[in-house]
C-alpha cells in the first residue's frame, strides 16, 4: 500500500511541477510529508524526600534517583517530495548516477532545514546540502 502511495505522489509531483511558475536558482522546492514518529527515552529526576531547610533556612530538595520515561515524539528529521529542482543542480556537469535527485523523489532532511515557502501551501525551499538523502523505495 505504501509503495502505491509513493508512486502516486511521484506522478502528482511531476504534474504539479509543470504548473509551478517559479524556477529556483539554488533551492529545491519540497513538499514535507507527515512527521516521522520515533520512540525516545527521557531521564527525569525523582525527589529523594520532602524539602528540607539548611542552616540558612533555604529549602532544598535532593534528587538522588533518576526515572526513565519512554515517549513517542516527532523525529528531528522529515521526509518530503521534491516538486522542483534547483537550476544550478539541473545545469551541473557532475554525474550523480543513482544519487541524482529527481522530481517526485522522496528525500529526507532536518526538520529545521530550509525556508518555508508561503507562495505554495505547506512547502519548503531546501538547498542541496540540506537534503540528507533519498528514501530508497526498494526496501
Amino acid at each position: 500500500m505504501e509503495e502505491k502511495e509513493t508512486v502516486d505522489q511521484a506522478i502528482l509531483a511531476e504534474d504539479l511541477s509543470k504548473q509551478i511558475k517559479y524556477n529556483f536558482f539554488d533551492y529545491f522546492l519540497v513538499k514535507p510529508l507527515d512527521p516521522i514518529k520515533v520512540t525516545k527515552e527521557f531521564s527525569k529526576p525523582v525527589p529523594a524526600g520532602t524539602p528540607a531547610k539548611d542552616k540558612d533556612g533555604i529549602e532544598a530538595i535532593d534528587f538522588d534517583n533518576v526515572e526513565t520515561e519512554v515517549k513517542e515524539v516527532d523525529s528531528d528529521f522529515r521526509r518530503g517530495i521534491v516538486l522542483k529542482r534547483s537550476l544550478y543542480y539541473e545545469n551541473s556537469k557532475d554525474n550523480f548516477g543513482s544519487a541524482e535527485i529527481k522530481i517526485g523523489d522522496t528525500v529526507i532532511f532536518r526538520e529545521t532545514a530550509g525556508i518555508r515557502f508561503d507562495l505554495l501551501k505547506d512547502s519548503r525551499l531546501l538547498r542541496q546540502f540540506d537534503i540528507i538523502g533519498k528514501v530508497n523505495d526498494n526496501n
